[in-house]
């Protein structure tokens, strides 16, 4: 059990307006590489936010400030143990490459409630997007600038 440090932001990299669900996210993370996978044990994120706004859990927690080892997602290299991982579905243009912040009407309302519940729970944990982390466009929008948008400066 490790002290949660980080509150990770992600997309999953799918095109603008394409839906991804919980069985998508399980099978590109944890089926075979000979499979298309990524042979992880675990998937990446704890959460997801739908299109609709609404928000999936994938990984159960019991929502304390550690991070225990059945909480443990791979969302990012070396920080998976201190971290909770959340991402929104899209995160690239129709041309499925393109990074852009995809995030429709109801997932900014939806993440700002989610972030803002959050920081309010753990004001001392870190809120990052992935590409703070790693060399990753992800979440293909500034986190720090979009947290001071919505009022959180840490």
């Amino acid at each position: 059990m490790a002290k949660l440090k980080y509150l990770v932001l992600h997309c999953t990299a799918t095109p603008e307006g394409r839906e991804v669900t919980a069985d998508d996210i399980r099978r590109w993370h944890t089926a075979p590489v000979a499979a298309g996978g990524r042979g992880w044990r675990q998937v990446g994120y704890t959460d997801l936010i739908h299109l609709d706004g609404t928000v999936e859990r994938l990984v159960d927690n019991n929502e304390d400030a550690n991070v225990d080892p059945w909480e443990i997602t791979n969302g990012a290299a070396g920080y998976n143990s201190v971290s909770r991982h959340v991402a929104y579905a899209g995160g690239c243009a129709l041309d499925g490459k393109t990074p852009a912040d995809t995030r429709t009407v109801m997932q900014r309302s939806a993440m700002e409630r989610y972030v803002r519940d959050f920081h309010r729970r753990f004001p001392l944990v870190r809120i990052v997007g992935h590409n703070e982390l790693a060399a990753k466009a992800c979440p293909s929008f500034d986190v720090q600038r979009w947290l001071r948008s919505i009022g959180i400066n840490q």
